[in-house]
């Protein structure tokens, strides 16, 4: 099996209004992703999605379609989809960094090598490790304080048991945010915050102190990319569990993370770790430290959070039953651009066990997603 084509689309959907998102990253009120279409020789396809989004990695729509089509395409034409392992080689030699661009070719490899041998891709992954009924926290914006209690109450309504909070703008916004969270749940919940990379060292543990009634179980990415340090102090001084996300993109920083005693949990997904595959070498090797995983989210649509789902399935240290991650994205979204969507009720995502990713892009949907200049 080649690959014969590689094909870009990009989309502009808006975010429902009750969902969109604001943090120390900004605001998030539209998404312009591109999708990438795969084209083998015996006739299947496979769907993949790049989530970018500049203030996270640095790639935009029109460089993520750029640098698909004119560097990564041409590059891959003859090569087989199944050997994933050289597909990541390709791409690696052509370009660092461009990790969601990277991740859209992958995802849609695995996907035609899932439909290849009509197996759904956590089968490819060595079969599943937990239920394809996966319970999912949500994250709530930084909202202010009459929002932040109306959205908890809906929240609770629709049977979430953890919530995550933005943080990492201004701390007495944040705290009362939060301490509103925590007084509208009660104790029903578990409670997480995420600073975004937000917080400097001392702006995150004088917000863990005053945070202390409000009962945090999970303090994620509190201080800036890169300061593996810093992480590890925040951990070692407050005392809460960190979740470390922001400052881990691949294997190396994993290992930066580990070597510092920086976290108790690492964020992954395939958009930001460059693909399925290194999503779950990172994961391997987390495991080997004892060190947790979850699965993150950069508000992806369908098709990248089907393979979310998959890697969830398939991966057995994404212990998700005791750090619930993100696989919200669709609902976000006031467009489904697949034919077949993730089926999501509240905090449920149950996935299917279709071959490949278990969806099917409408193509001509998405051709319509994107207004022409």
């Amino acid at each position: 099996m080649r690959i014969t084509s590689v094909e870009t689309f990009p989309v502009r959907v808006p975010l429902v209004p009750s969902h969109r998102m604001i943090s120390a990253l900004g605001r998030h009120e539209v998404s312009q992703y591109v999708l990438v279409r795969i084209e083998t020789e015996n006739g299947l396809e496979g769907a993949g999605e790049a989530t970018v989004l500049p203030r996270w990695s640095g790639e935009t729509v029109w460089g993520a379609k750029a640098i698909i089509d004119e560097v990564f395409a041409p590059a891959l034409i003859g090569v087989d989809p199944e050997d994933i392992e050289k597909v990541d080689e390709i791409l690696d030699q052509l370009s660092v960094g461009n990790w969601f661009a990277k991740s859209a070719i992958e995802m849609a490899c695995w996907d035609v090598v899932g439909k290849s041998k009509v197996q759904p891709i956590f089968e490819l992954l060595g079969g599943p490790k937990r239920s394809s009924e996966i319970r999912c926290r949500f994250s709530m914006g930084a909202y202010d304080p009459d929002r932040a209690r109306n959205r908890t109450v809906e929240l609770l309504r629709d049977g979430f048991t953890t919530i995550k909070v933005k943080v990492g703008t201004n701390l007495a916004d944040d705290v009362e945010r939060v301490r509103i969270v925590r007084e509208v749940a009660g104790d029903e919940i578990d409670l997480v915050i995420d600073a975004n990379g937000g917080f400097d060292v001392e702006t995150a543990i004088e917000a863990a102190r005053q945070l202390e009634d409000a009962r945090v179980t999970l303090f994620e990415q509190p201080t800036p990319r890169g300061d593996f340090q810093g992480l590890a102090q925040v951990r070692r001084e407050t005392g809460l569990k960190v979740m470390a996300d922001d400052i881990c993109f691949d294997l190396n920083d994993a290992l930066e993370c580990i070597r510092a005693d920086a976290c108790d949990v690492i964020s992954i997904y395939p958009g930001k770790n460059g693909g399925i595959r290194k999503s779950q070498r990172i994961a391997e090797l987390a495991a080997e430290y004892g060190v947790a995983c979850s699965i993150g989210s950069n508000l992806e649509l369908d098709v990248a959070c089907a393979a979310m789902a998959q890697l969830v399935v398939g991966c057995e240290n994404l212990q998700v039953e005791s750090y619930p991650g993100d696989i919200l994205g669709p609902i976000y979204h006031e467009r489904r651009i697949v034919t077949d969507p993730l089926a999501i009720e509240g905090p449920i995502v149950r996935l299917n066990d279709s071959p490949g990713l278990g969806v099917n892009v409408d193509w001509e949907l998405v051709r319509e997603l994107w207004p022409s200049a």
